[in-house]
This record gives structure tokens, C-alpha cells and sequence, in this order.
């Protein structure tokens, strides 16, 4: 299999690293910035440049760019994308890219599915990248129909080699709505909470709690911006549902009334079980075992 990767940084370095560790699989990379190209084919994460000639050769091919670099990208390319390429987005928004990517496939004649990795970690870059990030982990998918089993085999051949444990099908729409919580709605409470005065003199006073709550605020701040407005209506929503439950805890607090703040408290706590429970045990729309 030939897999060519647009974009470097974490993620595009982390499927670069992780497909060249599967023998038999060759990588061709590319990054705006051509001293990433270089470090990653010095390194070996990468066998060569994709270009207009290696592009030809690729059997997979994943775009691994914030959305409005990824849909400007499919649309300066996609005339040269072979029509037996299977193409793949990792942003972290759906809606936007699926929407070129889908118009575009149909254009051109290659297969697009959406999709979006769900791993990371708080820092950035190639030189954070590593081969093992995507072991056991879910790879969200938004393919172009929900009934070709063709189209799904195919989409897990291309994921089995760097590490995927399962895959969710979603549409793009169901995936905008749920990561403004499980994701967009983190990283903001993180970034904001970090920002109280009294953080300066944690050390010595912080915990697991502490590093729990703040390990996203070291966020890539340009990246992040981008993707909440890009599913700015969906986080809107989260994020007053948040206050709302906040003015109730912070009125409780002020009132000095125990009763209330115990009943909230319970009430966050037989939360947190029900929804882990049916997290871990119904699960619609993942396919698991890679």
C-alpha cells in the first residue's frame, strides 16, 4: 500500500511514523514548511516528497490540515488525485470539509470519506509526533454513504496499520454536535481556567485534579480559534448549558445553603455514572477490532 500524507505536524507526522513501521507500506509527506519535509525524510518518517508525481502512486491519501487549509488544498489538487485514491480528512470539525470533499469526489471521480482521529496530545508539531499515538484509538468516519460495505472494508484496510482499534460511522453534522462537547467545550473551559490570578501559585497546592483540568489549556491557539468558529453555533450551545449549570452551583454557594449544593453535587455525580455506563457498554454506529 502507498499512503500519502499532506501535513506534518502531530497528527500527519504520528500516520507517517505509524505507517512505516508496517512493512510493505511506502509514505510520501508533504508540509508548507519544507524543513519539515526534510527532518521527516532525514528521519525516516517519510520515503519521499508528495507531489504531483508520488500523488499518482497513492492508494490512500490522508489530509491531515486545520479545515480551511484542507478544503483549499482538495480543491487546488483534486484534478491530479487518481480516481482509485481513497481520500481522507483528519480535521476536527466535519461539516465544512466533508461538504468540498463530497462536491469535489464527484467532480474529479475519487472516493472521499471525512474523518477525524480521536487522539492527541497538548502540544504540537512533527517533533511531538509518534508512532504508537493512534494504538487502540477510535477514528471517527463521515464516508459518502452509510450502506457500502465496500466503502467501509476499504476504509479499514487503510486504518488497520496505524494502530485504529475501532472506528465510529457518523454523519458530519452528528460529529459537529458531539465533539463541541467532548472536545471544543474542554479545551475552552481549560484555556479560560488557567487565567485565574491564583494559578501562579498552584505549586506545591495542585494535584491529579489540577493537571487534569489544565493539560488542554497548552492549546495551538491559532488552530483552536479556527475550529471553534467553524462549529461556533454547536459550542455556543455547550457553553451556555455550561453557565447555566454554574449559576446554579455559584447561587448556592452565595445562599450558603448546603442542602442545594449537596443535591447539585449528587446530582453531577449520578451524571457522570449513567453516561459512562452507556458509554462503555452502547455504542451505535462503532465497528471495533480493526
Amino acid at each position: 500500500m502507498t499512503v500519502g500524507i499532506v501535513g506534518l505536524g502531530l497528527i500527519g507526522g504520528s500516520l507517517a511514523k505509524a505507517y512505516k513501521e508496517v512493512p510493505g507500506i511506502l509514505v510520501y509527506g508533504a508540509d508548507r514548511d519544507p524543513s519539515v519535509q526534510q527532518i521527516a525524510r532525514l528521519s525516516g518518517a517519510i520515503d519521499g516528497v508528495l507531489d504531483g508525481d508520488t500523488l499518482a502512486a497513492c492508494d490512500c491519501l490522508l489530509v491531515a490540515l486545520p479545515p480551511r487549509a484542507a478544503v483549499a488544498w482538495l480543491r487546488a489538487n483534486a484534478p491530479a488525485i487518481p480516481k482509485k485514491t481513497l481520500v481522507m480528512d483528519c480535521c476536527g470539525t466535519k461539516v465544512r470539509v466533508c461538504e468540498a470533499g463530497f462536491a469535489l469526489a464527484e467532480q474529479y471521480g475519487f472516493e472521499f470519506a471525512g474523518g477525524h482521529p480521536m487522539a492527541g496530545t497538548h502540544r504540537w508539531g512533527f517533533a511531538h509526533s509518534r508512532a504508537d499515538l493512534f494504538h487502540g484509538a477510535c477514528f471517527v468516519v463521515v464516508p459518502r454513504t452509510f450502506d457500502d460495505i465496500r466503502l467501509l472494508d476499504r476504509i479499514k484496510g487503510c486504518l488497520t496499520p496505524a494502530g485504529f482499534g475501532s472506528v465510529s460511522v457518523s454523519t458530519a453534522e452528528r460529529h459537529d454536535r458531539l465533539i463541541a462537547f467532548t472536545s471544543q467545550l474542554a479545551h475552552l473551559v481549560s484555556n479560560a481556567y488557567i487565567k485565574s490570578p491564583t494559578a501562579s501559585g498552584h505549586r506545591g497546592f495542585s494535584a491529579g485534579s489540577y493537571q487534569d483540568l489544565t493539560r488542554v489549556a497548552w492549546l495551538h491557539p491559532a488552530m483552536w480559534a479556527e475550529l471553534f468558529l467553524e462549529n461556533k453555533e454547536h459550542l455556543l450551545c455547550e457553553l451556555d448549558t455550561l453557565l447555566a449549570a454554574l449559576g446554579e452551583y455559584r447561587r448556592a454557594l452565595e445562599a450558603g445553603d448546603e442542602d442545594a449544593l449537596t443535591a447539585l453535587l449528587e446530582a453531577g455525580k449520578t451524571c457522570k455514572e449513567r453516561v459512562d455506563g452507556y458509554a462503555n457498554n452502547h455504542r451505535p454506529g462503532t465497528v471495533k477490532n480493526l
